[in-house]
């Protein structure tokens, strides 16, 4: 789906299938355009469908293989787009994506119970002779000389 195709599509459809307004979509492709420069071949997805593919991939978490053949380029392409933007996007400070290590908050109470987990002597039965049996020396094998 190209962002051509979805443009003219209204605020909360947008919302819905990217998961930003348009108007953020506009800022951060404002950012994009300022950000990366075009230099070399030209490519061959837009600036908008660059920034709509790595929404996409954000949104609905799809593969990049499959987000590949949706969009007519390789694997690797839409893995350098999708790293290119999103290193694009935090470097501007504009925009702020949660870290990895970001803790949601949660409604679940947590309820600590102490255990003792101390050692313990256990009771072993005692070691006597009686319970062992002795072999007679004569059924061990001598060597020959």
């Amino acid at each position: 789906m190209r962002y051509e195709d979805i443009k003219t599509w209204k605020e909360t459809d947008f919302k819905r299938l990217t998961g930003v307004r348009p108007t953020t979509f506009k800022k951060m492709l404002t950012v994009l355009e300022k950000e990366l420069p075009n230099f070399g071949r030209p490519p061959k997805l837009s600036r908008a469908d660059q920034l709509l593919m790595t929404l996409m991939y954000w949104r609905e978490y799809r593969t990049q293989f499959h987000i590949a053949g949706s969009y007519g380029v390789s694997e690797a392409t839409v893995c350098r787009t999708i790293n290119k933007v999103e290193d694009a996007l935090m470097l501007s400070g504009e925009f702020r994506l949660p870290g990895k290590k970001v803790l949601q908050p949660s409604d679940t109470l947590i309820e600590v119970i102490p255990v003792d987990a101390s050692e313990q002597p256990i009771e072993r039965p005692k070691k006597s002779k009686n319970g062992t049996t002795a072999v007679k020396r004569s059924d061990i094998p001598k060597k020959h000389k």
